[in-house]
């Protein structure tokens, strides 16, 4: 939680925290406090207690006595200590039979994230989970897009014996956008061992099924568990169409089923879609229209972040989008979807099957790799994705490098959600400040012509 994560960070009192900018509660107690005061004083006239007069003159002795310092030292200490208590005491009225922690983060996500950017993610698999993880600390108008490609594992089974969207990319951005993260992921993430038809199935894919059966679809089973669940932003399928993907290969085999895409150990030549005219969820249309922010992956290339990108509606509209968009590149290369390919070529592939340049103006790319490799990779065919510079800018595409990984001692390679969270936001706000500060000059320009 955000207000946990604050603590975390800078030690910090639990009464303090109410200091925490953004609450927009102290200006009310202020209030409180100081008409109070008014109050008391109006009241005290009234019965002509004259209470200003013998406060004065109570003061004036007591000043005849002891020295300025030390009379003005203690009436703000006792003022201080008067103010805290009745703060202190406030509050606990405020949380009596509730949990102090919980409101605090109610207040918090109220006031601060809900005037965070919005901004729309678009993947899917671990990738896109990953990144929710962190840009929920930024904000809470985040809207998840989540391919519908699945055929493979618990997702497929259940797909193919229930006649269901695959509910396995939507139920990891639900356990990621969720508050308590910790809890619900192993939860969700939780795969039955044994029992008859059980063994293999994941809780959050039967969870999610079941909700499909009682309310009707997809869309309004993930709704209604995120309102369970009481996450932050929303999850969205882009498609509602029973899509299934379809790679041609170079050497002129097609393949049919994401699953089986990767497996097939050739370079890919295209990327479509059965049938062909998946039709865009109206929510994830809108969502796109009223973006502040566009993030595309991380995460599969082919299978993951393009397959969204195949819904022509979508692809669209995020071509036609005002918001800032960009792009987080994969930092390793992918056996059997993306082998030896750089970053130009991860970018190239989008905007060819997007049928635009203008889904992405910044691709985001990690500087930073550990000196001890991990021999796994080397082993899988995995490799680090290649930067090369020039064919990113011939691609009119801005190149924005910052370190992305965790820290491992073992030589692994993960995206830091944190990092990759903060790297966006960061890149997000430098745009929007270096646009006001075109528009500004030009508009001197135009008053000098003038």
């Amino acid at each position: 939680m955000v207000i946990k994560d604050i603590r975390k960070n800078v030690k910090i009192p639990e009464d303090m925290m109410w200091l925490v900018p953004g609450l927009q509660v102290k200006r009310w107690f202020a209030l409180i406090f100081f008409g109070s005061v008014l109050m008391t004083i109006g009241i005290l006239i009234l019965f002509d207690i004259k209470p200003i007069f013998y406060t004065m003159e109570f003061v004036r002795k007591i000043a005849m006595n002891i020295s300025t310092e030390w009379l003005a030292f203690a009436i703000v200490m006792f003022g201080a200590s008067l103010f805290f208590k009745g703060w202190q005491k406030t509050n606990l009225s405020m949380l009596e039979g509730s949990d102090n922690h919980s409101l605090l983060e109610s207040l918090y996500r109220r006031r601060k994230l809900n005037r965070g950017p919005k901004v729309v993610a678009v993947g899917g698999g671990t990738g896109l989970s990953m990144l929710l993880r962190g840009i929920k600390h930024i904000t809470n108008n985040v809207t998840a897009v989540v391919t519908v490609g699945d055929d493979g594992g618990s997702s497929g089974r259940l797909r193919e014996e229930m006649g269901i969207l695959p509910p396995g990319d939507i139920r990891n951005c639900i356990a990621a956008l969720a508050d308590d993260e910790d809890l619900i992921t192993k939860l969700f993430q939780y795969r039955f061992k044994s029992g008859e038809g059980l063994e293999g199935h994941s809780f959050g894919n039967l969870f999610l099924t079941a909700l499909c059966a009682i309310t009707g679809d997809l869309v309004r089973a993930v709704k209604e568990s995120s309102n369970v669940l009481s996450i932050r932003g929303r999850v969205l399928p882009s498609t509602l169409d029973d899509m299934k993907l379809v790679a041609e290969m170079e050497d002129g085999r097609v393949i049919h089923g994401e699953s089986n895409i990767p497996e097939a150990h050739g370079k890919i030549k295209r990327l479509y879609t059965d049938p062909q005219d998946c039709k865009a969820l109206e929510d994830v249309i809108n969502a796109i229209k009223d973006a502040e922010l566009i993030i595309l992956g991380p995460g599969s290339l082919y299978t993951s972040v393009i397959p969204n990108l195949l819904v022509k509606e979508i692809a669209n509209e995020i071509a036609k989008s005002s918001a800032k968009k960009i792009y987080v590149c994969n930092i390793m290369t992918q056996p059997g979807e993306t082998d030896s390919y750089s970053v130009a070529d991860h970018v190239s592939a989008l905007m060819q099957h997007a049928g635009s340049r203008n889904i992405i103006d910044t691709v985001l790319v990690n500087d930073s790799l550990p000196s001890n490799l991990a021999q796994k990779y080397q082993m899988s065919g995995s490799y680090p994705v290649k930067l090369d510079n020039e064919n990113v800018k011939k691609l009119g595409v801005n190149i924005f490098p910052k370190k992305l990984i965790e820290d491992s001692k073992e030589g692994f390679v993960r995206h830091s959600s944190n990092r990759v969270a903060r790297a966006i936001y960061y890149w997000y706000r430098k745009e929007l400040k270096s646009e006001k500060g075109f528009f500004k000059k030009d508009n001197e320009k135009q008053v000098c012509n003038v």
